[in-house]
């Protein structure tokens, strides 16, 4: 089994939902961002989810534009976000890492050569956001020849003929955009996603993840109840951009861990 199914299937057996966090990469610098996601795992995270820093970041709100410049100007490669990942790997062999992102960073490096690398260094999963399932050939199968679980999005848009076929090659969970509109703009109900969820959940075996407008541990319990995990992007990164230390961080990010598993 994958990192990402077993940490699924543990968290099955134990009857919690997964916590997902959300960073971009080298976010304000490679060092503050390391002992960010090392700490994470012990403050509750189940999943890490590495934004590939991008001068387009079209579906993103301002807190991860700002924090993609950032990284940037900071000098962060994507061959940076692969030793990142792989020192990361050096303390822990458990914790799924997902990058997440857009093509075009992956298909300057060349696709066979990104996917080399990101195996080699400990990547268990993909989420690239502007590759729809008719562009599946460009990288969704190269990774899963890869062994590289391809996570695909589903929106409140995606009714039940396009379903299908946003299904399809689809491994490791789906992540399901609770709102309309880029990230961090608005806080996520989660009587009004529980049936789109219920829905995904009918047409897969897969777990099923919400993210997009997740904020405060009350939210992440109520999404928590009523799928298979919450992802938090935004909120933990407009703390970074505060400039706060990362001890608060992971404090807010336990917080945050807490409020899903309760």
């Amino acid at each position: 089994m994958s990192r990402i199914a077993t940490k699924f299937a543990n968290l099955k057996a134990e009857n919690k939902p997964a916590f997902v966090s959300f960073v971009i990469a080298g976010d304000p610098s490679y060092e503050y961002c390391l002992e960010l996601v090392k700490g994470m795992p012990a403050a509750g995270v189940d999943i890490i989810e590495l934004g590939m820093p991008f001068t387009d970041p079209m579906a993103d709100g301002p807190a991860i534009q700002f924090a993609g410049q950032r990284a940037l100007k900071a000098g962060m490669t994507m061959v940076k976000t692969l030793q990142l990942v792989r020192d990361f790997r050096k303390g822990d062999s458990k914790t799924p890492i997902v990058l997440m992102g857009y093509y075009n960073p992956i298909y300057s490096m060349g696709v066979d050569v990104f996917l080399a690398e990101a195996k080699a260094a400990g990547v268990d999963g993909l989420i690239v956001v502007d590759l729809p399932p008719e562009e599946d050939s460009e990288l969704c199968i190269p990774a899963a020849a890869a062994e590289i679980d391809f996570i695909r999005l589903t929106t409140p848009t995606t009714d039940d003929k396009r379903l299908p076929k946003v299904m399809q090659n689809t491994s490791g969970f789906i992540y399901y955009v609770s709102i309309n509109g880029i990230t961090g703009s608005a806080e996520a109900d989660a009587g009004l996603i529980a049936p789109e969820v219920a829905r995904i959940k009918a047409a897969s075996d897969l777990p099923v993840c919400v993210g997009f407008g997740i904020k405060s541990p009350e939210t992440a319990r109520a999404i928590g109840r009523i799928s298979d995990g919450a992802v938090v992007g935004s909120a933990i990164v407009e703390r970074i951009g505060e400039g706060q230390s990362v001890e608060a961080v992971l404090d807010f990010v336990s917080k945050m861990a807490k409020g899903t598993h309760g």
